[in-house]
Parts: C-alpha cells; sequence; structure tokens
C-alpha cells in the first residue's frame, strides 16, 4: 500500500524486546472533493504507523511533516468507552519518503544535545491546518 499524509504529531522512538526500537507516528489522509451542488466537502483517515528499520529517521518526523509511505496495511477492530465498537488502520512501514518539513516543528536534538542540521526550518504556510 502507498499513501501520503500529514503528521499528527512529533514520531516517538519505542524500545522492545532486546536492544529493537520502533518509531510510531500517525498520518493524516485528507480526501477533497465537491458534491453535486459544487460544495467542497473533505474527509479525514488516520493511520498509525511502525517502522521498524532506523530509529534515525525519529528526528524528521515531526507534527505538520509531509511523508509517503509504503506498507502493509491492517484493519483494526477495538472497543471504545465513548462509541463502543470502532476499526482503525495500522500500517508496518517498508519506506517512509518526506516530502516537506514541519512548519514549525522543533528542531530534533542529536545524543550530544546538538541541533540537527535543516530541522526545523519551514515556511510557515501550513498554520491553519487542524492538527
Amino acid at each position: 500500500m502507498l499513501f501520503t499524509g500529514r503528521l499528527t504529531a512529533n514520531a516517538k522512538v519505542n524500545a522492545v524486546k532486546g536492544d529493537k526500537q520502533v518509531i510510531n507516528f500517525t498520518v493524516a489522509i485528507n480526501q477533497r472533493w465537491k458534491n453535486k451542488a459544487g460544495e467542497k466537502k473533505e474527509k479525514t483517515a488516520f493511520v498509525d504507523c511502525a517502522y521498524w528499520r532506523n530509529s534515525g529517521v525519529a528526528e524528521y518526523l515531526a507534527k505538520g511533516t509531509v511523508v509517503e509511505i509504503s506498507g502493509w496495511m491492517e484493519a483494526q477492530a477495538y472497543e471504545s468507552q465513548k462509541d463502543g465498537l470502532k476499526a482503525g488502520l495500522t500500517c508496518t512501514c517498508d519506506t517512509i519518503k518526506l516530502f516537506s518539513s514541519a512548519a514549525k516543528a522543533e528542531p530534533a536534538a542529536d545524543a550530544k544535545g546538538k541541533k540537527a542540521a535543516g530541522a526545523g526550518k519551514g515556511t510557515g504556510a501550513d498554520d491553519d491546518l487542524p492538527f
């Protein structure tokens, strides 16, 4: 499966059994169209993602970053206290392509506390995004 969307929050690196790490993040995928009356419509799907390959990429996965993801998609059912039975999408990522950096992301720091080169730069053009 291949899809493009925007990160809803900064990615998080989580330790798992042994010395393995996984990067977890959520991508919002927007669909826009006009109905027969010419009214603009939009809906958003949220996909929870897990990337197991290179935890170093996490510093570039900040809220608002546009990414293209390829990977294995699965539907998950879960129980919501408010709404009862619900469904969601999860993706185990094979590849991640970065198309833009977040407009106002905090620069990521490396292990020595130095700012990563190019991190946090943006135009501010996406300030009106809902996530």
